[in-house]
């Protein structure tokens, strides 16, 4: 009976983990795809780069913060139906995008002209702002799905994999979008086709995913008990939660350093598109995407390898394999700078490659290490505070990387991220000793429990 009890968690486990990877790797198709639009819709309408860095920072401001806020709804809801009824919301959204002309030309009664495109700027906003608020109930289900189903001790390996749905669906998006582009010419599309895709992944997702071993008749995971399961009342679950996140030191620090990771992240998956199709040596729409799209390709092997080493030479202790890969990242990201401007895409292409395999190691094992010290009662709050500071990376990368590149240029910009990535690599350096998890254990007292050993 154990022996069929262990096949059957062992199947479970991993129908859970590929369906969550490719249930939110659809979630990229329908939110991604504006940056890809955004070049052919700034030649269309002579909207500047620095009116798309607004939009940019106000939507990744609300993402989030609806990471946030869906942490804490993720944490005590079924992960199955939170993470559906998100993707059916922005699927219907991205529908109605690719009418945006169309909507404002109705408010307006014009075609063109300034009127016409100052509304359909704000249009776009709207419209973008409510798909990143439904856009915040991809991830934390898929955290607690995860948390729930895997045990501390293999969470950074299988985390790791389960990471690569970011690479997975950003890349797919990207190559998809690119040849979209340039094969109709239309940005409409980047929005109709991506909406028809998440359409398929609303309904695999409701047919795939279940919320925890006992929602499927099998025992909970072993050497996970927390303080919170003998008293698990709204009263004591926000004490819980309070001194898990919000008074945890630890916590803010991988908070801090992941705000430095998506700077660099989201410079290259935002501006990526239009930076390589601009300056003396541009890129073809095709082979931008392509570009883009093997970034994320290495960003998954990164993710592979971060995490067996993790786990393998490090002994889970995820934060000392973050320190090595941000140094390494801004290494890649000098190089980049002092390439000539007349250098073979190629070989930038290669380098941005290896860039990418060391900048995810951190972006899924940050996260990883948030879990484990939170534990899975709070895991999608944790989690959801560190989404809500890397997404303020979007004041930077938003508006900031908009008026950057009008004024000095795409070059630049490497030089830029090669600080920032430093910096994201000295702040989690404290946290090199830190204990490994923050579950209750035989040996440990509620002392102990609550402390950073």
């Amino acid at each position: 009976m154990k022996e069929k009890t262990q096949r059957s968690f062992n199947y479970w486990q991993w129908r859970v983990i590929i369906g969550s990877m490719i249930g939110y790797s659809i979630f990229y198709f329908v939110r991604k795809n504006f940056s890809f639009a955004m070049p052919s819709i700034g030649r269309e309408y002579g909207i500047t780069n620095t009116s798309f860095g607004i939009i940019l920072t106000l939507v990744g401001l609300i993402y989030g913060v609806s990471k946030l806020i869906n942490g804490f709804i993720a944490d005590r809801t079924n992960a199955r139906w939170h993470m559906s009824i998100g993707l059916l919301a922005c699927v219907i959204l991205n529908f109605i995008f690719g009418w945006s002309d169309h909507i404002s030309h109705w408010i307006t009664g014009q075609s063109s002209g300034p009127d016409f495109v100052n509304t359909l700027v704000v249009v776009f906003a709207v419209l973008l702002i409510l798909n990143n608020i439904f856009q915040g109930a991809g991830f934390p289900p898929c955290n607690r799905l995860v948390t729930h189903w895997v045990p501390p001790e293999q969470l950074a390996t299988k985390m790791s994999i389960w990471n690569t749905s970011h690479s997975i669906g950003a890349g797919l998006a990207s190559v998809l979008c690119g040849y979209i582009i340039a094969s109709t010419g239309n940005w409409r599309w980047c929005f109709w086709v991506p909406a028809m895709i998440g359409t398929f992944g609303v309904f695999f997702i409701v047919a795939t995913l279940r919320d925890t071993p006992k929602s499927v008749g099998l025992p909970e995971l072993p050497n996970t008990k927390t303080t919170l399961d003998d008293n698990d009342t709204p009263e004591a679950y926000k004490k819980f939660v309070a001194q898990k996140v919000f008074k945890n030191p630890i916590i803010w620090s991988l908070a801090i350093t992941d705000l430095f990771v998506y700077i660099v992240r989201f410079a290259v998956l935002d501006w990526g598109p239009t930076f390589l199709q601009a300056g003396d040596n541009p890129l073809s729409p095709q082979l931008a995407g392509w570009t883009v799209g093997i970034f994320e390709v290495f960003g998954c092997a990164g993710m592979l390898c971060a995490g067996w080493i993790t786990d393998k030479f490090f002994h889970g202790r995820a934060q000392r394999v973050c320190f090595f890969d941000m140094l390494l990242t801004a290494a890649c990201l000098l190089v980049l700078w002092l390439l000539p401007k007349d250098v073979n895409p190629v070989i930038m292409l290669i380098i941005l490659a290896i860039a990418g395999f060391f900048l995810y190691g951190p972006q899924a094992l940050l996260g990883v290490t948030a879990s484990n010290q939170a534990t899975k009662k709070a895991a999608s709050s944790a989690v959801g505070l560190i989404g809500l500071c890397s997404y303020a990376s979007v004041i930077f990368t938003g508006a900031g990387l908009g008026w950057f590149s009008d004024h000095f240029g795409w070059n630049n910009l490497f030089l830029l991220m090669t600080f920032v990535a430093i910096i994201g690599g000295l702040v989690i350096l404290p946290l090199w000793n830190i204990k490994k998890d923050g579950y209750v254990h035989e040996t440990d007292s509620v002392t102990d429990e609550i402390t950073n050993k």
